[in-house]
Parts: C-alpha cells; sequence; structure tokens
C-alpha cells in the first residue's frame, strides 16, 4: 500500500498548489479537514471529508499529514501532528518565529519522523535558470542580485491574509519566498536594512518591503509592491561579465490552477516570450532559454524522505533562518538601523 495523505485546509493552496502534486508523486490524497466538501468529492472521490484537525489526528491509516491553513494554526498543528507519530509538510511560512521552528525542527528529530516546510519556489522556472547561470560562472564575479515580485492588488481583501495575526502581512508571505531564494543562491548575508510599508489604503497588515542586505561586496536586495501595475524585473543579476534580466512570473500555478497535470509534458515550460536576456558589457542582448519548473521534486523528495529515511526536500532548520531574517528585517524597521548577521543569520 502506498503512503497515504491527510490534509488540513482545501483552500486554493491546499487544492491547487499541493493536492495535484501529492496526487502525481504517487501519494494518495486519503482524507482531507474542509468544509469544501464538494470540491475534494470532485478532485478526489475516494478521499473522506473530515469535521476538524482532531479527527484527521485520530485515523490511524494517515502516513503524512499536509498543514495548509492560515500562519496562526501552523504551529499548533505541526506540534499535534508530530506527537501523534505523523510526518509533516507544513505550508510557508512555517512558524511566526524562528524559535518555535527550532523547536518543531527537535521535536521531530526526537521521534524519527519527517518535518519538512513547502518552499515550492526553489523549483521555480527562473530560479532554477538563475541558479544555473550562478554556477556556470557566466556572468562573472556578483555584484548585486535583486529579486522582487511585484502585484496590482490594491484593495484590501476579505481574507486571513490581510488581517492582525501572528505571521500575517507580506513580509512573511511573499517574503518567506524571496528570502529563501536569495539564501538558496549565494548564502547568509552579513547584514540587513529593511524598511517594512503599508501602503494600501485601510491596510492593517504590511503589504510592501524593501530589504537591502550586504554580503562581502556584494548587495542583495529584495522588493515587494501590490501597488505595480507594471512589475519591475522579477530576477535580475548584475555581474562584471553582464548583467541577466528576468520579467514574468513561473508559470506551475496558473497551470495548475488551470487544470494541467503536473505530469503532463508542458507542464513548467514557460513560453519563449517569457524567457530572460543577457545584457552583455558591449550592450548587445541575447535570450536565455528557461529553466523547466518542477515543483513536483518536493513532493517526490518527500516521498523518498518516507521510504527510505533520506533527509526531507526542505528542512525546518533551513526555513528557520528564513523566519529568523524575516524577524530581523521587521526590527530593523521598527528601529531604524542596520542589523548585523552572523553565519547563521542571527542578529542582536
Amino acid at each position: 500500500m502506498g503512503l497515504r495523505v491527510g490534509f488540513s485546509g482545501y483552500g486554493a493552496a491546499g487544492r491547487y498548489l499541493h493536492a495535484p502534486l501529492v496526487a502525481a508523486a504517487g501519494m494518495e490524497v486519503a482524507a482531507v479537514v474542509t468544509s469544501r466538501g464538494e470540491e475534494v468529492a470532485a478532485d478526489f472521490p475516494g478521499a473522506a471529508v473530515l469535521p476538524d484537525f482532531g479527527a484527521l489526528l485520530a485515523r490511524p491509516d494517515i502516513d503524512l499529514l499536509v498543514i495548509v491553513t492560515p500562519n496562526v494554526l501552523h504551529v499548533e498543528q505541526v506540534r499535534a501532528a508530530l506527537e501523534a507519530g505523523r510526518h509533516v509538510v507544513v505550508d510557508k511560512p512555517a512558524t511566526p518565529t524562528r524559535s518555535e521552528a527550532e523547536q518543531l525542527a527537535a521535536m521531530a528529530q526526537e521521534r524519527g519522523l519527517k518535518l519538512a516546510v513547502y518552499h515550492n519556489r526553489r523549483w521555480d522556472s527562473d530560479f532554477l535558470t538563475a541558479k544555473h547561470l550562478l554556477e556556470s560562472g557566466e556572468l562573472g564575479e556578483i555584484a548585486a542580485l535583486r529579486l522582487v515580485w511585484d502585484r496590482f492588488r490594491p484593495q484590501v481583501l476579505e481574507r486571513w491574509r490581510d488581517r492582525q495575526a501572528p505571521a500575517s502581512g507580506n513580509l512573511y508571505d511573499l517574503g518567506s519566498h524571496l528570502i529563501d531564494q536569495a539564501l538558496q543562491l549565494v548564502g547568509m548575508p552579513d547584514w540587513l536594512q529593511a524598511d517594512v510599508f503599508t501602503q494600501r489604503q485601510g491596510g492593517v497588515t504590511d503589504d510592501g518591503f524593501e530589504l537591502l542586505m550586504g554580503l562581502g561586496r556584494m548587495r542583495l536586495s529584495l522588493g515587494v509592491s501590490l501597488i505595480a501595475a507594471a512589475p519591475r524585473d522579477r530576477f535580475r543579476i548584475e555581474g562584471t561579465l553582464g548583467t541577466f534580466r528576468k520579467q514574468g512570473l513561473d508559470v506551475q500555478e496558473d497551470q495548475l490552477k488551470g487544470g494541467m497535470a503536473p505530469l503532463d509534458p508542458r507542464f513548467g515550460l514557460e513560453p519563449q516570450t517569457q524567457w530572460g536576456e543577457i545584457v552583455d558589457p558591449d550592450g548587445s542582448r541575447r535570450p536565455v532559454p528557461c529553466e523547466r519548473g518542477r515543483w513536483l521534486t518536493f513532493y517526490e523528495g518527500m516521498r523518498q524522505a518516507i521510504e527510505t529515511g533520506a533527509e526531507v526536500p526542505v528542512t525546518m532548520t533551513s526555513a528557520a533562518r528564513v523566519i529568523g531574517l524575516i524577524e530581523a528585517a521587521h526590527a530593523s524597521a521598527r528601529l531604524g538601523r542596520r542589523m548585523a548577521l552572523d553565519p547563521d543569520g542571527r542578529w542582536a
């Protein structure tokens, strides 16, 4: 019998960004806690629809719990799942604080359980392309790395992401992805300074930020705006041998929401019109074909980790460093100063 998976939550993230990938990785969506039973029945007719998280924990036939509830519930539900002896995937941001993430990581290790955080953007097309360019040395010595995720969403919506609560706001939401990508590409910075702000009328959480970091002579800048009808470059890497520019977002989310199967040969392939480019020192430009994005790799890795004892695709310890930098950024914005970071990302 294959691995059986239970879901806590079946909103847009659970339904489109997790469940199809779980199934494509060869695991069974066996039970779901949600009020959207009709959607579960349409997608996975054999899955049980449960009324609450306690009912999910009570099922002895569930091997892996996928937690895609509002951020404020993550710590409580991950802890309960580990206490019940279940392997866990939790959506990012994993926890409101680094200390909570580290406590959960230690708890999973003590119990011999697999605990992973869904930082799926490590398998975005543009990220994989940028990673390949950095590893190849084609851009020379890197002077600046800029990651931006702009949107045009000027209206505050009635949803949990826009309400005041632990781990709410865009620095925790999109910032988790950008910080994680930056750490994976170049490593831990030496310092950071942040401006975290709210610009939308009626907003009660941060909806934008600008984060500047330094790693030796290199500068890293991350930014988000929700009032950007003309988004900036998604990736921009400046090196001594040229500059890489890339606009547009990875296509996998739209493909999943449009019903494309993760095993479809077209899945994760960006159109040529969305390829990036390298601007050479003489001003000439040449297209850079995008690597194929593949979020499925995460759940394939999670299945292998459970079945063979291999390491999970994204450890809670790795995610804890991301949360630590988010805390440092909030502190920097509040205090109005640069925060020095040690090699593990801790700050005073």
